[in-house]
């Protein structure tokens, strides 16, 4: 059987993906980013992003075609985001995969962006065996899943109450006084820094937290922790070392991250876990969990940085894996939905 060939769109925040993918290989992967508008504000502007994907969809779509060698009617079909994400970003991916599935007579797939976070580290490590574990840590999102079927059966295990990891960092960053985005930041000079300075809360790992969030997570109180240190050092009227606060606060959100992951990983029985979303680009997160695994026989697959980012190329890919095992396209009238629940891969 030849291996589908699908075109990925993706645009439900503030990149502009497009992918081409030919069952487990990635062919084109062009992505138009507009963090650049959003660093004045200290965060995502849904209007602005929305803007700049009408800018950037065209552009980023021919530049995906030239890199591939293809032309759009080569394919066999369609793949979009249609959400969880920003209701306005995901309408103009919709409304070009929507325009292009029309005008090419190809079947359109209404993707899950968080399970394709999942699929695109086959176009990585090449295909996983199932069942295997995932951890999605973004700006968005923070959930452990038990992915069955990549398809039609992804289980949530954990996820966060409040903030997500990725949306603490930016936080935190702003607190020391760091550009937005936070993440790549706080890596950085936590390098520098002692990350046992400054004793940080682990949200949600004992007592009767346990029973009822075993495998959720909470990154709000810890926040609110380093606005505290930071207000005290403030007025003690001593110099703040955003070296060691970066990094007692990053190893505090990786520490809880790994042990929870650990522990699901050993209660389900899973032997692979990917790691996916922004956040799974942080070294320091990477060598914790890869450390702990190791301890526990747990294989861990991380894509890398430029795949674990919002991307194209991932939404092609779990498109792929839906063509391939013969699922049923999406209708034309395909809606966004903002809030699609990680347990919905597609929209059938």
């Amino acid at each position: 059987m030849t291996e589908p060939l699908i075109l990925g769109i993706e645009s439900s925040c503030d990149e502009t993906g497009v992918g081409i993918v030919r069952g487990a290989e990635m062919l084109a992967n062009a992505v138009a980013s507009s963090v650049e508008e959003h660093v004045r504000f200290g965060g995502v502007v849904p209007e602005v992003a929305s803007r700049a994907h009408l800018e950037a969809m065209v552009p980023t779509l021919e530049q995906a075609y030239e890199e591939a060698g293809i032309r759009v009617q080569d394919v066999d079909a369609i793949a979009v985001t249609c959400g969880p994400g920003l209701t306005g970003a995901l309408l103009v991916g919709i409304a070009a995969a929507k325009a292009l599935a029309l005008a090419h007579n190809k079947p359109l797939y209404g993707i899950n962006h968080l399970v394709a976070h999942v699929a695109v580290d086959q176009l990585e490590h090449g295909r996983f065996t199932e069942p295997v574990a995932a951890l999605l840590v973004s700006g968005g999102h923070t959930s452990l899943l038990m992915v069955n079927d990549i398809t039609d059966d992804v289980r949530l295990i954990g996820e966060t109450i409040d903030d997500a990891a990725g949306e603490a960092f930016d936080k935190v960053a702003r607190l020391l006084g760091l550009p937005y985005p936070g993440g790549p930041h706080i890596d950085r000079i936590a390098h520098d820094g002692d990350p046992k300075a400054i004793a940080f809360p682990r949200a949600l790992t004992g007592g009767r937290d346990m029973d009822k969030h075993r495998y959720d997570f909470s990154f709000s109180g810890l926040k609110s922790a380093v606005a505290r240190h930071v207000q005290h050092e403030d007025r003690m009227k001593r110099e703040i070392s955003v070296a060691d606060v970066a990094a007692s606060f990053q190893d505090a959100v990786c520490d809880v991250l790994t042990k929870k992951t650990m522990a699901a990983c050993n209660a389900e029985g899973a032997k692979t876990l990917i790691i996916g979303g922004g956040v799974a680009a942080n070294g320091r997160l990477r060598h914790f969990v890869e450390t702990e695994a190791l301890r526990h026989g747990i294989t861990v697959r991380v894509p890398r940085p430029g795949l674990c980012t919002d991307n194209g190329a991932m939404v092609a890919a779990l498109g792929a894996e839906l063509v391939r095992r013969g699922r049923k396209p999406s209708a034309l009238d395909l809606p966004a939905d903002s809030s699609m629940p990680v347990t919905q891969v597609y929209a059938a």
